[in-house]
């Protein structure tokens, strides 16, 4: 059994559902979730924020948080992960943002940094940041990949989201 049908097992035994939001990750993880039939038992949808004006507009993040610590921070994640919180009924969650490239990089954060909080609604979130190597898709993909079973070591054996291992 692949991670996402895992977790489909995991949140429908448990009855618990699942959002996101997604901003370098496009969509990405959502689309893997749903391409495994009966992912609606349990995955409520994403949220796909990639500029400042919809992390801004959609989910609540504070214009302050944006200009003083930038779209690819901990704090920006927290506030995005509070966000699908308060918009929606999802018992867990994940926020994504970063660089995927190939601009975009500084040396304080290189292309290929990504942040993200991985939370249950009511309790303090885990939030880290990794860094993968490789072109943009590469990026893409393994982050999504990377949070996803980061979530399901979480929900299913209790084992830290952060750092990955």
């Amino acid at each position: 059994m692949g991670t996402v049908e895992s977790l489909m097992h995991w949140f429908v035994k448990h009855k618990k559902t699942l959002a996101f939001a997604e901003s370098c990750t496009g969509g990405k993880m959502a689309s893997l979730v749903t391409s495994v039939a009966g992912a609606s038992n349990f995955f409520l949808g994403s949220f796909v924020v990639y500029s400042n004006e919809m992390k801004e507009k959609v989910l609540g993040v504070s214009k302050e948080t944006l200009l003083s610590k930038d779209a690819v921070s901990e704090e920006t994640v927290r506030e995005m992960l509070e966000g699908v919180f308060k918009r929606t009924s999802a018992d867990y969650a994940i926020a994504v943002s970063g660089i995927a490239g190939p601009s975009g990089g500084t040396k304080d954060k290189p292309v290929g940094t990504i942040w993200a909080a991985i939370g249950e609604r009511g309790k303090s979130p885990d939030v880290g940041t990794f860094l993968i190597d490789g072109n943009r898709e590469t990026i893409i993909s393994h982050a999504a990949n990377e949070l996803l079973l980061a979530l399901l070591r979480k929900v299913e054996k209790g084992i830290p989201p952060f750092p990955l291992i």
